[in-house]
């Protein structure tokens, strides 16, 4: 896809490529671990001309965002997350050659440094169907410890969940208690590695532990 942009400094208009990186919201969509009672339902009246729908759905539905509460009992909620640190630059960096989970090793030869935001394109961007990867790629423990040593501000994985198969949650907890945003359910498969601008646009809800969102991101041609 392509957008102008305008650019409010120079006053300019720049031509800009845009990727809508999130999930399709529907009946029959991924969902976590193939749980049947947290697949979205829509209930659809029409009397007349006029046709209304009320939607059922998981927080956690397709691509959403984390608040601490989700793994930390009387964490911090959703609000507490300022729309500014959703709406910025982003690094997506390639780690489609992880087998399992992503270690420290794997991510120390990206240069990251503080405050970056950094997208996770991994195997999972190949595995786009409705039925839940139990195998899916991970970011284990002494990788979310990297990220936090170095003071990284959040982090986005192409799957709807960045840990499995680890007792206690350890990596969700350590991202957490070191105020560092997760995204998940992203869709990377066709974004190539590279700095982008990102617009994470959460519901604007109150006291919950995660919102769905609708991602994109930018690219100056």
């Amino acid at each position: 896809m392509v957008a102008f942009f305008h650019n409010i400094y120079g006053g300019e208009c720049d031509l800009m490529n845009f990727f809508d990186i999130s999930m399709e919201v529907h009946s029959e969509m991924q969902v976590w671990e193939n749980i049947e009672g947290i697949k979205p339902m829509f209930d659809r009246e029409t009397n007349g001309h006029v046709t209304s729908t009320t939607a059922h759905l998981s927080l956690h539905t397709g691509t959403h965002i984390d608040a601490p509460l989700h793994m930390i009992n009387d964490a911090d909620t959703f609000e507490t997350i300022s729309l500014k640190r959703l709406v910025r630059k982003v690094k997506v960096i390639d780690l489609e050659n992880v087998k399992d989970g992503i270690t420290r090793s794997d991510l120390e030869g990206h240069s990251l440094a503080k405050d970056d935001f950094i997208l996770c394109k991994t195997k999972n961007s190949d595995y786009d169907k409705p039925s839940f990867d139990f195998n899916f790629i991970f970011l284990k423990k002494d990788g979310a410890d990297y990220l936090a040593e170095i003071g990284i501000e959040g982090i986005g994985i192409d799957t709807l969940g960045i840990e499995r198969s680890q007792e206690g949650n350890p990596t969700h907890r350590t991202l957490f208690q070191n105020d560092i945003i997760i995204i998940e359910g992203l869709r990377l498969k066709n974004i190539e590695p590279g700095d982008y601008f990102m617009v994470a646009a959460p519901l604007k809800l109150i006291g919950t532990e995660a919102a769905p969102a609708r991602v994109l991101l930018f690219k100056q041609l």
